[in-house]
């Protein structure tokens, strides 16, 4: 229970990687506030999932992408767990598209609800956090996208590369505060989105080629969200975890090579 007595919001929470995150930090003790758009059976399944580890748990609806949106989130979320000690920033929208052809409001999306809605979630909760002069933990969900320039994944890769940037920015400017700004950067991991996009047939075929020998789970990155967000990672700000299986790694020698398919 290394999060006991903490209380954490965490972003796009309702599936995938945020989900995963949420569960971790319930299982290590911390309550937890998850946002997502609006409420659905999905966001309504972890709230409940969140419960049955014995933790305080509530869903907070609003759009990230909007700064109005993103104040009344973290309004609600600290007048009902009492204060934020934790954010786990993982708002992302992305569309892949040959350069040649992108369209530019699309490319503007993409940068507003992956970047955009960090830079807001994260200027909130901190403003928060120095108002409190405790200190705490911001976790950024980024991706090996922010160090590897896939193809039809222009804003994408752009947003991601950003979010790494400014994230080490926000680090340097809240040391003062004893504010801990870490990243984490996803490779291919099992999520609903990436059956949406590769199919869940072509995921299988893919995860036994990767160097892990599979596909890494949403739970793998809340492990490390949870690590970072402890008073084992005290010491440890400013710094980018790969949690990749390896995947960053293919190509560079013969006992890791061989998968074709992108995150």
């Amino acid at each position: 229970m290394k999060l006991h007595g903490k209380k954490a919001l965490v972003t796009g929470a309702a599936r995938g990687i945020g989900r995963g995150c949420a569960l971790e930090l319930a299982r290590a003790g911390a309550d937890v506030a998850i946002n997502d758009r609006e409420r659905s059976v999905q966001a309504d399944a972890v709230v409940n999932e969140l419960r049955a580890h014995g933790r305080d748990a509530l869903l907070v609806e609003g759009d990230v992408f909007d700064r109005a949106s993103c104040e009344r989130i973290v309004a609600q979320a600290v007048e009902s767990l009492g204060q934020i000690d934790i954010l786990v920033s993982n708002p992302a929208f992305s569309v892949r598209g040959d350069f040649l052809d992108y369209d530019p409001q699309v490319f503007e999306k993409v940068l507003q609800g992956t970047l955009a809605s960090g830079f807001h979630m994260s200027q909130l909760v901190s403003r928060h956090m120095v108002a409190r002069g405790r200190g705490g933990k911001i976790v950024f969900i980024s991706s090996v996208h922010a160090r590897i320039p896939y193809t039809r994944s222009v804003a994408y890769n752009a947003a991601k590369s950003g979010l790494n940037q400014m994230a080490l920015t926000i680090a340097a400017e809240l040391v003062q505060h004893r504010i801990h700004v870490n990243i984490i950067e996803p490779g291919w991991i099992a999520t609903p989105g990436e059956e949406e996009t590769f199919g869940s047939e072509a995921i299988r075929a893919a995860a036994p080629s990767l160097p892990w020998g599979r596909l890494g789970t949403p739970e793998d990155i809340g492990k490390a969200a949870v690590f970072l967000a402890s008073a084992d990672a005290d010491y440890i700000t400013g710094t980018t975890l790969l949690v990749d299986g390896g995947f960053s790694l293919r190509g560079a020698g013969a006992g890791i090579a061989g998968a074709t398919r992108v995150p």
